[in-house]
């Protein structure tokens, strides 16, 4: 009887793909060189544990502790080999992720760190500092509120206010939407005023002013344009009503209906290539002044009165479709059957009308009439009572549409006001409404976080060290996805070719602008087999697809990655 020599199994996948890319990063190094760690320390340094859960997060989309060491026992070979290092399960015990995650909450070491992984990103892959993307969102917990914590009840953005939750405010490089700087905060912290330590984290990481930071209208506040123009970096904003004048919305809009103002137009290429109109609107100055450390700052803000085309058509059929539900809705209190409420009197009728219009926001919209009926009833002689007549009461509405009040509330849609201090030449109108068309780099960004592939939300974890630590750490795998994905596209626009074969189902489909989880998800299945015999162990790897080997050399890398991990040759066990 022959013995049957053991056979080993492990999942290939991306693994070999993402380390090498944390590697080009220099996340290894880096996150050693900021987060010491104490002498009693074994195994694997932190930066190569940290390393290597980041691609179990990356390549499982769970950033669960629980799942790590099961993951990394079943995958010993391929680790080992591409990262050159001994890894064992047992470094990557709950006791030494969690230690991990309660360095990565260091503020002093995170903000060092951080900019140095800013300043060696840049410098590696010729990153272009220009604009900076700034937003914040929620992250909803299962954890326990204490005073001072970091759980608390706020404004939720996840829609569940019944739990605490954690504030992430974050800064993203425009335009591949890379994070320079994340904040995690307490949840009930209002945005407003965590813009600016962002923002002033990014500047000391990057070591330079003369930026254009966008962001929305809680970024608008006049305090942090002040301090923004103070620095000598430049903001671009929508700014909300409070913001602005009495009245000077208004007065913009005169000027355009009058024909004082000859309005530009905003293009920009359409999904089939050619160019249309986005948007159109004018500017004018206004002088600004706001005290900012105890020295009042001046400057001149260039307001830019913008209608966007898309925005306008959409709540213009969704102001109509509101009107047409209110007329309706109105009508059917005039239905009289079973099962319809009978309003007596004008003045009850007039409270079920004011709430429908009030429901549908059609308030100055619609004219109505309420017409009071009374109608004779007789009653005929019954068992010695004398005929009779009675009168029956119930209230009617008349209901129609004020064409000239519709019509003037159609024409403002879609007209917004932005706030920048940026000079035309640098930034011109059509430029700026460009420029935040793309804020939603920074939600996507956000996107990525809390949903799929990193997972962040729901939370499970009750200490306020883990939960920073975590978002931190997930923060690196944002980067490493915005790179990844940032570089293909790179060299599919350099090289005026575009990719296919990334999209199940439609094998024909081509994309210029493929993501970073279709980029990964085509390295699926690769498998390597291990076949330990008595004197030596034999192995062998799935071989690369060209859609494979395309990605790789798109990347940068050698395929070398993958096939040294099954060499034809055989070894030792």
């Amino acid at each position: 009887m022959h013995e049957i020599p053991p056979i080993i199994t492990e999942r290939v996948d991306d693994i070999p793909l993402l380390l090498e890319q944390m590697q080009r990063m220099g996340l290894p190094t880096l996150l050693d060189t900021h987060f010491p760690t104490h002498g009693n320390w074994t195994g694997l340094s932190l930066g190569w544990v940290s390393t290597i859960w980041l691609s179990s997060i990356l390549s499982q989309g769970d950033h669960r502790m629980v799942h790590v060491e099961p993951w990394v026992a079943k995958r010993l070979w391929t680790l080992g080999t591409t990262t050159g290092q001994m890894v064992t399960r047992v470094d990557f015990t709950d006791d030494r992720l969690e230690s991990v995650l309660r360095r990565l909450s260091h503020d002093e070491r995170w903000e060092a760190f951080e900019s140095a992984l800013n300043q060696h990103t840049v410098r590696v892959y010729a990153l272009s500092t220009e604009r900076v993307h700034v937003d914040s969102t929620s992250a909803k917990a299962y954890a326990t509120v204490s005073d001072g914590g970091l759980f608390q009840f706020g404004h939720s953005k996840d829609y569940r206010p019944d739990l605490p939750q954690v504030k992430v405010m974050q800064a993203v490089l425009d335009p591949l939407g890379m994070p320079l700087a994340t904040d995690v905060v307490s949840g009930e912290r209002a945005d407003d005023p965590l813009y600016m330590p962002c923002i002033e984290r990014v500047q000391a990481s990057l070591g330079r002013h003369g930026l254009l930071y966008v962001g929305d209208c809680k970024m608008a506040s006049r305090e942090t344009r002040a301090r923004l123009m103070t620095l000598g970096d430049f903001y671009l904003c929508p700014l909300a009503q409070a913001q602005l004048a009495a009245g000077e919305v208004d007065t913009a809009l005169e000027a355009v209906w009058r024909g004082e103002q000859v309005l530009s137009s905003v293009r920009r290429e359409g999904p089939k290539g050619a160019l249309e109109v986005i948007a159109e609107g004018y500017e004018y100055p206004v002088a600004m002044s706001q005290q900012v450390d105890a020295q009042v700052q001046t400057w001149t803000e260039r307001r830019l009165v913008v209608r966007s085309v898309r925005q306008a058509h959409a709540a213009e059929v969704a102001l109509r479709a509101r009107v047409a539900q209110a007329i309706a809705q109105i009508e059917a209190l005039n239905q009289h059957g079973r099962g319809k409420k009978r309003f007596e009197t004008v003045s009850a009728l007039r409270q079920a009308v004011v709430a429908i219009v009030q429901r549908y926001g059609a308030e100055n919209l619609l004219w109505f009439r309420l017409t009071q009926h009374v109608t004779p009833c007789p009653v005929r002689a019954y068992r010695g009572q004398p005929a009779r007549v009675d009168h029956t009461r119930h209230a009617s509405v008349e209901v129609c549409v004020d064409e000239a009040a519709l019509e003037a509330a159609v024409r403002r849609l879609g007209w917004r006001v932005y706030g920048t201090n940026q000079s035309a030449e640098s930034l011109s109108l059509e430029q700026a409404v460009l420029a935040y068309r793309n804020e939603y780099q920074v939600e996507r960004s956000l996107g990525r976080l809390k949903g799929r592939p990193l997972s962040l939300t729901p939370m499970y974890i009750q200490r306020d060290d883990h939960a920073t630590g975590l978002i931190r750490l997930l923060s690196i795998a944002l980067r490493v996805l915005t790179l990844l994905e940032f570089v293909g596209r790179r060299q599919l626009a350099a090289a005026g070719t575009k990719l296919g074969g990334l999209y199940a189902g439609n094998p024909r489909r081509e994309t210029a602008r493929p993501t970073a989880e279709h980029l990964l998800e085509a390295f699926a299945d690769i498998t390597l087999t291990i076949v330990k015999e008595p004197q030596r162990s034999v192995r062998h790897m799935t071989a690369l697809s060209p859609l494979q080997q395309r990605i790789l050399a798109l990347l940068g890398f050698s395929p070398e990655l993958y096939t040294r991990l099954g060499a034809i040759s055989s070894e030792p066990p």
